[in-house]
């Protein structure tokens, strides 16, 4: 690893992590370069730079995944020294090496570091010979069906598949059945060479609900190595973390020390400079095993920020630029010891009952919680694009104890605001909430196990949701209305006694309450034989305090051409007025053999072709979104009598994608 005096830095990603390097770098003195794709020219991170250049089109492959134009940007910019954030090209050993041979400080380990554990076949041979313990499984040449079945076999079942050049979640199933076997390797292969342009994989053991344990190492280029403690990530989805702390509730002081320890040698056998974390799967007995190291920040270092009080990536950069490490071991485990609980969850952009399908969209209103800390770049009338990761934010919650930090975060979540774009907001409050997650025994099964009446209950709004849609659609109409009549006009009529129809869709259900005004911002409101007396109490901007009949509440709001987005009672929701809209007459329903595109994304699979006879559930094609792969499965037995895609077209939610006629 080259390290020489640099003042400018070029950050060669997007979003909150980009913003968050930014922001260590200015205060540091040193000048800030954006760059940014298409998608991204009015994004946060380009307005918070110094100098922003564009490098290519939307999708990542022609953006923050093309090296000579992230290089040549680097070159028109003058910038010294480039800093690869997370995801993209962090962990590139070609683009590491790139930098360096362009005469620029690569803010990473050296290209040989990450080469050598860029491969999780080969990593895991290296760390075999360290001495680290790893999980059982196979990481051989032959990438054959037959070879990996016959070792899965041996291996036994269940066994985990994963791409051997990536992480993330990415290219890895789990399979249970020696029958399931072929199709989840050939799934996990496509998703592998689409995400990392490999379609190389692994075989492991799959340990029956483990603890994920990361440990954060750091190393400077004058030899030393020191471990900041670990890192729990054991609540997770589609095999992504979730929710991340610090320090763990499975791990003793005597634990950690051994952890560290083989991390730290780890480190040192490979020659590691700067920030790294190796992961881990903790088994009930308290037997670790490696799986893999990430050769970059992690998403999570703010969590071990908090705890010791120091800024990560102020490391990275000094580091960088020659120096030693700022603290010894001994210095960083005292401020451990001393460091209270902190816990973050990751706000994505996706939909938890639909099984966590990734969401795009406009951004209506954005509110973070002003008590801890957020990192995000995100902002009103901002568009979240189907090319990028879900994630949108951070939410960091430090407290004296764990108990402390969990009730810091839970009041965070309930007061954070995103409307416009579907989240997972609900759903991470929901699991700080819970009584397994509050004991602090989450494995990597928590969500399977314990959250599945969530995942799978009814999203219908209830009757106070219609309610409050009524109320608020009733309010703007007279709010739309106020300076066009005088204020003792305002809810007055002939027939003032007169209930009026307010129909509206919530949620995409139509609904219709009869509504007659009884006094300023008063209203009695009849939703089926039951009547209830609705009145706004207070009101600011973007924000509603209502009665509901007894129950009084908060509303806050957003309008836009979609309609009238709020929050109520700890949900997001999306109405429309249709009061005096015409109504749909042509009967037109979309029957259930009409397939449309559930989001954004690209068609990378087709396994149907006209006039093909189809079972249910057979999956007939994938979709890559957000760099995942979405299999969409025949809801009914019949025959494709239309086809309406291609492999590599792009998708937009709704559109029409195959039609397959019903058996008879």
């Amino acid at each position: 690893m080259s390290t020489r005096p640099f003042r400018s830095l070029l950050i060669a990603n997007r979003g909150e992590i980009a913003v968050r390097i930014m922001r260590t770098a200015r205060r540091l003195g040193m000048r800030t370069i954006a760059v940014y794709s298409e998608a991204d020219r009015d994004a946060p991170h380009v307005h918070a730079a110094d100098l922003a250049l564009p490098i290519g089109a939307s999708q990542p492959s022609a953006s923050y995944l093309n090296i000579p134009a992230l290089l040549e940007a680097a070159r028109i910019s003058g910038a010294e020294a480039i800093h690869p954030g997370y995801g993209f090209l962090a962990e590139s050993d070609a683009f590491a090496r790139a930098c360096t041979e362009a005469g620029l400080v690569f803010v990473g380990p050296p290209a040989e570091a990450i080469h050598a554990m860029g491969n999780k076949a080969g990593a895991k041979q290296l760390m075999q010979a360290a001495g680290v313990p790893c999980v059982p499984g196979y990481q051989g040449a032959d990438q054959s069906e037959a070879c990996m079945a016959r070792e899965a076999a041996r291996i036994g079942y269940p066994v985990m598949i994963k791409a051997a050049a990536g992480g993330g979640g990415r290219g890895m199933r789990r399979v249970a059945r020696a029958e399931d076997f072929v199709s989840a390797l050939q799934s996990a292969r496509s998703e592998a060479e689409n995400a990392f342009s490999s379609g190389e994989l692994i075989l492991e053991r799959a340990i029956s609900e483990p603890r994920h344990i990361e440990i954060q190492v750091f190393a400077d280029t004058l030899g030393n190595v020191v471990h900041l403690g670990e890192r729990d990530c054991s609540v997770q989805r589609r095999h992504q973390k979730l929710i991340e702390e610090s320090p763990s509730p499975a791990v003793s002081p005597e634990l950690r020390a051994r952890m560290g320890e083989v991390a730290v040698a780890a480190a040192r056998a490979i020659g590691y400079v700067g920030a790294g974390t190796l992961e881990f799967l903790l088994d009930a007995d308290g037997a670790f095993y490696f799986m893999e190291m990430n050769t970059r920040l992690q998403v999570e270092h703010a969590v071990t920020e908090a705890v010791i009080g120091e800024d990560l990536v102020a490391w990275q950069l000094r580091v960088a630029l020659g120096e030693a490490l700022p603290l010894s071991q001994r210095e960083i485990d005292t401020r451990r010891a001393n460091g209270g609980h902190a816990i973050e969850v990751r706000l994505c952009a996706e939909d938890p009952v639909q099984g966590f399908l990734p969401q795009s969209g406009t951004i209506a209103r954005w509110q973070a919680p002003d008590d801890i800390r957020v990192d995000h770049a995100l902002a009103d009338g901002l568009t979240v694009s189907p090319y990028y990761d879900s994630m949108l934010a951070k939410l960091v919650a430090h407290g004296t104890d764990r108990e402390d930090a969990r009730r810091r975060l839970a009041r965070a979540l309930d007061t954070c605001l995103l409307l416009g774009v579907k989240s997972n907001r609900q759903f991470v409050g929901q699991c700080i909430d819970h009584p397994v997650f509050g004991a602090g025994q989450a494995t990597t099964a928590f969500i399977e196990t314990h959250m599945g009446a969530t995942l799978h209950a009814d999203p219908a709004p209830d009757a106070n949701a219609r309610l409050a849609a009524a109320t608020l659609l009733t309010w703007l109409r007279g709010q739309a209305g106020a300076d066009r009549y005088p204020a003792e006009l305002h809810g007055w009529s002939s027939s003032g006694a007169y209930p009026h129809g307010c129909r509206l869709v919530l949620d995409g259900e139509a609904a219709t309450l009869q509504v007659r005004t009884i006094g300023e911002g008063q209203w009695a409101m009849r939703d089926g034989d039951q009547t209830t007396v609705t009145r706004v109490v207070a009101h600011s901007d973007g924000v509603l305090s209502l009665a509901l009949g007894e129950h009084v509440c908060q509303l806050r709001y957003a309008v836009t051409q979609d309609g009238s987005h709020f929050q109520f009672d700890g949900a997001e929701h999306l109405v429309r007025d249709v009061t005096y809209a015409q109504a749909d007459r042509n009967g037109a329903q979309d029957g259930n053999g009409r397939i449309s595109a559930p989001m954004n994304g690209r068609v990378v699979a087709l396994h149907v072709a006209h006039g093909d006879a189809v079972a249910a559930g057979q999956v007939l094609l994938v979709v890559e979104a957000m760099k995942m792969e979405h299999s969409i499965a025949a809801p009914l037995a019949g025959e494709v009598k239309g086809l309406f895609t291609e492999v590599g077209a792009q998708v937009a939610p709704g559109g029409l994608l195959i039609e397959i006629e019903a058996a008879a």
